[in-house]
């Protein structure tokens, strides 16, 4: 116990560590928003969570009943404190945590269950942060654009929500908005994912999820990008085009960006 007990030690430290890297090369971080207190809870968390399974189950015997009984409570105790991670940082975290959500065949009953709310429960940005998105990245107001715009977004996800808007043309249309910050602080999220993964896996060698990780990183980027999201909505426009029964709608190509997609309403 004592030797795990200096893992855990050495791995919070490494952390800490990690921590100040993300805060120190993140220029775009609002101290004000999240700052030392987004990365101390990642960081709380992962810590509060091993230590969990480290003590709570050392005095019962392996594979008996009460021990399956004992780690049901942990599990749930666990993915509780994960579940509340996620939502506190959002963005990457509800990502991965939606990942998590839907492994099944992978994760306890008690991680998948809990974790399947991130799916519906996503949280959403205000009506002044849509605002300033579309203000600094298409360089115009709100109203410039569209003689109309909900307030209340149709739905909200962990990277963007939608609003249902009307053109000054009359036409109705989707806009998808990414939620702010979440493109700036995606790779360094991730940087502090990798982390926090391979130091659990210090204490716990059976724990194998970089490969969640290396998929992060490789899909992420694409996700955030909606210059690519349109790129590929006019692909398979066309694909489905002589299919007659289906009503396809079409993106309008001067008025989305990386962080903003405007597609007709269907």
């Amino acid at each position: 116990m004592a030797r795990k007990a200096l893992k855990l030690a050495s791995w919070t430290s490494m952390a800490l560590a990690a921590s100040g890297i993300y805060l120190y090369s993140n220029k775009y971080l609002d101290p004000n928003d999240f700052g030392a207190v987004r990365v101390g809870r990642a960081v709380a968390t992962t810590a509060v969570i091993s230590y969990d399974y480290l003590t709570s189950l050392k005095s019962v015997p392996y594979g008996s009943e009460e021990y399956l009984q004992l780690r049901s409570k942990v599990h749930l105790r666990s993915a509780r404190r994960l579940c509340e991670l996620c939502c506190a940082n959002r963005g990457t975290f509800i990502k991965v945590g939606q990942h998590l959500g839907a492994l099944d065949y992978l994760l306890p009953e008690e991680y998948t269950s809990t974790l399947k709310v991130l799916h519906s429960q996503a949280p959403q940005s205000s009506m002044q942060e849509i605002r300033q998105v579309i203000r600094e990245d298409l360089g115009k107001e709100i109203h410039d654009l569209f003689q109309s715009f909900d307030d209340t977004p149709l739905g909200t996800a962990s990277l963007a929500q939608v609003h249902k808007a009307v053109l000054h043309d009359g036409r109705t249309v989707a806009v998808k908005v990414q939620h702010p910050k979440v493109r700036a602080q995606s790779s360094k999220d991730i940087l502090l994912m990798e982390v926090l993964v391979l130091a659990v896996k210090q204490l716990f060698p059976e724990f194998e999820f970089m490969w969640l990780v290396d998929e992060a990183k490789k899909n992420l980027p694409l996700e955030l990008d909606f210059l690519n999201e349109g790129r590929n909505a006019e692909k398979v426009s066309q694909m489905l085009k002589h299919f007659d029964f289906l009503k396809i709608s079409r993106h309008l190509g001067k008025m989305y960006s990386e962080m903003i997609f405007v597609n007709g309403f269907v």
